[in-house]
């Protein structure tokens, strides 16, 4: 369960950054003037970061079943933890959420 717990943790972190990376990618994207620096250096941001934070996201939808399963967590709270990996910062609330309740269940991860 520690080590289940532990890349849970690294992996909830990761991609809320990498979402968080994305956010502002878009933002400068789509809200600034075409061909300024930073909107050019938004529309390279957003293809390589995209890309990585699906693959990462894949890994967490994976390991946050499993932690669930293991947990024995209803269906509920595996979507939310879901979802918290594709609404900005959301996910930062969840993960912190997560740590609380798995250590209030399991005495060998406090």
């Amino acid at each position: 369960m520690r080590n289940l717990f532990l890349t849970y943790r690294a992996l909830a972190l990761v991609v809320g950054v990498l979402l968080l990376a994305l956010t502002v990618g878009m933002v400068f994207k789509s809200a600034l003037t075409e061909g300024t620096d930073l909107q050019t250096f938004g529309d390279s941001l957003t293809g390589t970061v995209a890309l990585i934070h699906g693959w990462v996201y894949i890994v967490y939808v994976v390991v946050a079943f499993l932690l669930s399963r293991r947990a024995g967590w209803s269906l509920g709270y595996l979507v939310l933890m879901l979802l918290a990996g594709l609404i900005p910062v959301l996910i930062f609330w969840v993960e912190h959420n997560v740590v609380t309740r798995l250590r209030a269940e399991h005495a060998e991860l406090r």
